[in-house]
């Protein structure tokens, strides 16, 4: 099993949204600074790709910081790779693109869609403040 989430979409290279989901799960404390990471192998066999796509993600992972070579232990989480405010906001881009688009195949504007979003975001604060969540 793996020790992030991520659904492969169709649509969307497969090593970008490998990328997306370990980075996410590293910034939000789903995989911890010195945690093991799979192996090229099992992330392959894990997730149906080929080894060459689990190969390029590692290599672009241990360039980036977020996963380090550890002699006898293998690659391991590092949060020396942890996105900066900007890099936050570069993860939720393409949900902004597709969120765009679909407001805009609905003749909505912007200011529809900020309505929208603030509405979500205080529901959101809601239900996570509320005793029985």
């Amino acid at each position: 099993m793996l020790p992030f989430t991520i659904e492969i979409q169709h649509g969307e290279p497969v090593y970008e949204q490998m990328l997306a989901a370990v980075r996410r799960a590293v910034f939000t404390g789903q995989l911890l600074d010195g945690d093991s990471f799979p192996s090229v192998r099992m992330l392959s066999q894990e997730l149906r790709i080929s080894p060459t796509t689990a190969h390029k993600v590692v290599a672009m992972l241990k360039t980036d910081g977020v996963l380090a070579s550890r002699p006898g232990v293998g690659m391991v989480v590092t949060t020396n790779g942890l996105p900066n405010r900007d890099g936050r906001r570069a993860m939720i881009a393409d949900t902004a693109r597709k969120l765009v688009r679909e407001a805009k195949d609905l003749s909505l504007g912007i200011d529809d869609v900020t309505e929208a979003l603030a509405e979500e975001w205080q529901r959101d604060h809601q239900e996570n403040e509320s005793p029985n969540a």
